[in-house]
């Protein structure tokens, strides 16, 4: 299950286990008691198994404190779930995910990403596995998050409050996976690095399960159901395919203390403005986001909102002049269309993306 951006909204539901031996609860659990160190954490990354790390098969690796983030679990929560309707938003595909990098890096990113598969959805059918897969590869390209795969998935496993990712802090790491649904998840892994695209989920970076009502979630755009997970966005410029940047770093043997310690950075997106020139006189104005009032700086107050797809240099060169020459027919005071279109046909758009 993926915990949210905060150590107030961390949630504190365990993941299943695949072995069929559930972690201890996390209610249960001693936050500061048994929680591994960077090194462990990295080696556990790479594949070793717990026991040659000296991580007793019945002891939590990591330990969380009790429940802070869920408004409700069970059929409580279902209720809540469910009484939030879906976005009408359309869910845009994301660019495929291609990985290229050395054998090194390729062996411990597929291995990072079918952790994440198998210890968040072993038991979903196949394309909750893909939604999954595809989250982590959003995360990696979101100004937000880190830049390779074992970044994202284990970002913040060592916070006392709780990680990304919750296997990599409730013990079920301590479980080794069943072979048949390991190979599984590390082929959805493969697929995934190498260009596989769920249009399903399109740009998710957020997911819980059906189960359980985290209060983050109503600060986020609900996209869809898949299996028992609730996929959701970023709100506005910052959850859509254009606001995805980043680029793989690669070095996925370098698990830093920092991601480790790190959450998630919530800055938000540049500020997005347009500037018109319209007979003459020229206005800038903030682009809204869908759902909020922005006000604009300049001598004309006021907001427009943004469109899903930029206009063209000519597309805004003949709005401008059309403007202009409607002004002009309204003041009565220009003879010349044309001449009174001259200064918008030639204004500089500038539009921060």
């Amino acid at each position: 299950m993926l915990r949210a951006t905060g150590t107030a909204l961390a949630l504190a539901a365990a993941s299943c286990s695949p072995a069929g031996k559930a972690p201890a609860p996390a209610a249960q659990a001693h936050p500061t008691s048994g929680r591994l160190t960077v090194t462990q954490l990295q080696k556990l990354a790479a594949g070793a198994d717990p026991a040659s790390l000296g991580i007793a098969a019945n002891a939590p690796i990591n330990s969380l404190p009790a429940p802070q983030g869920a408004r409700a679990v069970g059929f409580d929560a279902e209720k809540i779930n469910a009484a939030r309707p879906f976005a009408d938003d359309p869910i845009q595909p994301m660019r495929p995910f291609i990985l290229k990098t050395d054998a090194d890096d390729r062996a411990r990113a597929v291995h990072c990403l079918a952790q994440a598969i198998y210890f968040e959805a072993a038991r979903e059918p196949l394309k909750g596995q893909q939604a999954v897969a595809q989250v982590v590869l959003n995360r990696v390209r979101h100004p937000a998050y880190p830049k390779t795969v074992c970044g994202v998935v284990y970002q913040g496993a060592s916070l006392p409050t709780g990680c990304q990712f919750t296997f990599t802090c409730d013990g079920s790491l301590r479980w080794r996976p069943e072979a048949d649904l390991w190979d599984r998840a590390v082929s959805v892994a493969k697929q995934a690095l190498t260009g596989y695209v769920d249009k399903d989920v399109g740009s998710a970076t957020h997911y819980h399960a059906a189960y359980v009502a985290p209060y983050w979630a109503p600060t986020l755009t609900k996209m869809i159901k898949v299996g028992q997970h609730i996929f959701y966005r970023w709100n506005g410029t910052w959850g859509e395919p254009a606001a995805f940047t980043g680029r793989y770093a690669g070095r996925e043997t370098i698990l830093t203390p920092a991601v480790l310690n790190g959450e998630p950075a919530l800055a938000p997106p540049p500020e997005r403005q347009v500037t018109l020139a319209v007979g003459g006189e020229v206005r800038t104005y903030k682009i809204a986001e869908t759902g909020g009032a922005v006000a604009a700086d300049g001598p004309a107050v006021g907001a427009i909102h943004a469109s899903r797809r930029q206009p063209t240099a000519e597309q805004i060169r003949k709005i401008n002049a059309s403007l202009a020459a409607m002004e002009a027919r309204l003041n009565g005071g220009a003879t010349n269309v044309a001449q009174a279109a001259q200064p918008a046909a030639a204004a500089t758009v500038a539009a921060a993306k």
